[in-house]
């Protein structure tokens, strides 16, 4: 009998073989190293062959699957080329299947986490069990598929893709496709991942001071210096500095300047995204909108549009993706803090600044949802002007000989 190992392994010669599974199906390798799988049977009294597919679109699995079709096909008397039969089975394919629940659940879903659900799909699962039966996906089947993902390093990818698997399986069982879902026990027999790691960050304000310092005389864009800065004073996540926007910034010249970061531009379920009471609001402090009216008077008066990009590199271009974890690097802090790092930092300092008196509010600031949510929303105008204080500490702390802006 054929093996997953074995159909891998199979290389060209200079004339074409076959390599003998069961019940005529075979591996056919061609000189130009093309592997099929095929299967030779019998039909009215003369041998027939029939091409399922080529790996490897095609898994061991899937064919052995094609081939019992095929017998129950010959065992009515049907031939297994022509038969009517052949679209119902497709019809309950785990690749179609599985592509009816992701068609049922991207509306739950944001964009971008229903191109990702798909492309793990299309990358991980369909060429090796998308062309079999749902029915016909097994325990040993599913953690084949599986054992591949985790042979490349990719244990959390092995994970999260099972439970992709056993999500489309819950669909079939509702859709009455299927009475089990075998992959629920399989993550017994995967490889756990490591522990995750935490970002690194500093947890001493006079470290965090000479990060920033340090961060000043490296020789980068001055635009990503500017975007460190930013970040650092308001304890966001790097994406929502990226894509800051001057129309998101209220009251500017104003007693009380706020950055109202979108609710579609947060890290929250798609749901949430569409309502705009979900809005991160960030109080500026003097240095955040002292480093605002700086960006502002280096622009060209015909590029002030207010719904430009804050940190624009150019051409509307967002800053890249690495480059202040670049940044942190070259002045000296590799390893010892990332971008994500200021977040660990501000929630550290804070709350032992206020010996944690003032959790909730620190929680409020970086976008997590407070424990008491009852007193959290129960006078938000007050819970507001302590943010705007929470964050003028924060940015005092950061740069204690700086004279605040009026």
């Amino acid at each position: 009998m054929l093996t997953n190992a074995a159909v891998k392994a199979a290389r060209s010669r200079a004339t074409a073989y076959k390599l003998f599974d069961q019940g005529g199906l075979h591996l056919y390798v061609t000189p130009g190293n093309r592997k099929t799988f095929r299967i030779k049977f019998r039909f009215g009294g003369k041998e027939q062959l029939l091409t399922i597919g080529s790996v490897p679109e095609v898994s061991l699995d899937a064919a052995r699957a094609r081939c019992d079709q095929v017998r129950e096909l010959l065992g009515r008397g049907e031939d297994p080329r022509t038969s009517t039969v052949a679209p119902v089975g497709k019809a309950r394919a785990f690749e179609n299947v599985a592509r009816q629940w992701h068609t049922h659940m991207r509306r739950r879903w944001t964009e971008a986490h229903a191109s990702d659900v798909l492309a793990s799909l299309e990358r991980d699962v369909f060429p090796a069990i998308g062309a079999m039966p749902i029915g016909a996906v097994t325990v040993p089947v599913i953690l084949n598929a599986l054992r591949v993902i985790e042979e490349r390093g990719s244990l959390v990818t092995a994970g999260r893709v099972r439970q992709r698997i056993s999500a489309v399986f819950a669909y079939a069982m509702a859709e009455d496709l299927v009475d089990q879902d075998p992959a629920a026990i399989v993550s017994r027999a995967l490889t756990p991942p490591a522990p995750a790691q935490h970002h690194a960050a500093l947890l001493e304000i006079e470290d965090a001071r000479g990060l920033l310092a340090a961060a000043e005389l490296v020789d980068v864009v001055l635009v990503v210096k500017r975007a460190s800065r930013f970040l650092a004073l308001t304890a966001v996540r790097f994406a929502a500095v990226r894509g800051a926007r001057w129309n998101e910034i209220e009251d500017f010249d104003g007693a009380a300047p706020l950055w109202r970061v979108p609710a579609a531009r947060m890290k929250l379920k798609a749901v949430k995204k569409l309502d705009a009471k979900n809005d991160h609001l960030v109080p500026l402090s003097h240095q955040a909108v002292a480093l605002l009216r700086e960006i502002r008077a280096d622009m060209h008066p015909d590029d002030a549009n207010l719904h430009d990009l804050i940190f624009d590199r150019g051409a509307g271009r967002m800053i890249g993706e690495k480059s202040i974890g670049a940044l942190y690097d070259r002045a000296g802090f590799e390893g010892r803090h990332v971008p994500h790092g200021w977040r660990a930092t501000f929630s550290t300092l804070m709350n032992e600044k206020s010996e944690g008196a003032d959790r909730d509010v620190i929680e409020r600031a970086l976008a997590h949802t407070p424990k008491d949510k009852v007193r959290i929303a129960y006078d938000r105008s007050a819970q507001l002007q302590r943010l705007r204080d929470l964050f003028q500490e924060w940015a005092d702390l950061l740069s204690p000989a700086a004279t605040p802006a009026g």
